[in-house]
């Protein structure tokens, strides 16, 4: 059984709130799970103590027991010391999409035209 520490979304429609949990990963995103393990609040500010919750014991207990936390989880588990910071690197993040590098290649083109034509005079 693949167990993944995530989170399951609780609130009201444009109100989220989310549980820290260790759940099957088979089971669905607010389905059932095997044991609570904190909150996030999303709508809180980024400097709040309440925005995220998790008791670390059973947090380390579960890692402990081979369980896969998940993107936003291991950021949470980053920030609260718990693991190490992993390098990102998404290169292609910040590059235009293919058209737009396309128009950027005829505008440079267009402008190099009427810089190498000798001026008359």
């Amino acid at each position: 059984m693949a167990i993944k520490i995530r989170l399951a979304r609780a609130g009201t429609k444009k109100r989220p709130f989310y549980r820290i949990v260790a759940a099957d990963s088979r089971m669905p995103r607010d389905g059932r799970f095997i044991e609570k393990l904190g909150t996030y609040n999303p709508l809180l500010p980024k400097d709040s103590e309440d925005r995220v919750r998790m008791d670390v014991e059973r947090v380390q207990h579960w890692l402990s027991q081979g369980a896969q936390p998940t993107e936003r989880v291991t950021r949470m588990l980053e920030a609260a010391g718990l693991r190490e910071k992993q390098a990102r690197n998404n290169p292609k993040k910040a590059q235009p999409g293919q058209k737009a590098q396309e128009r950027a290649e005829e505008r440079a083109a267009k402008a190099a035209a009427p810089a190498e034509e000798p001026a008359e005079g």
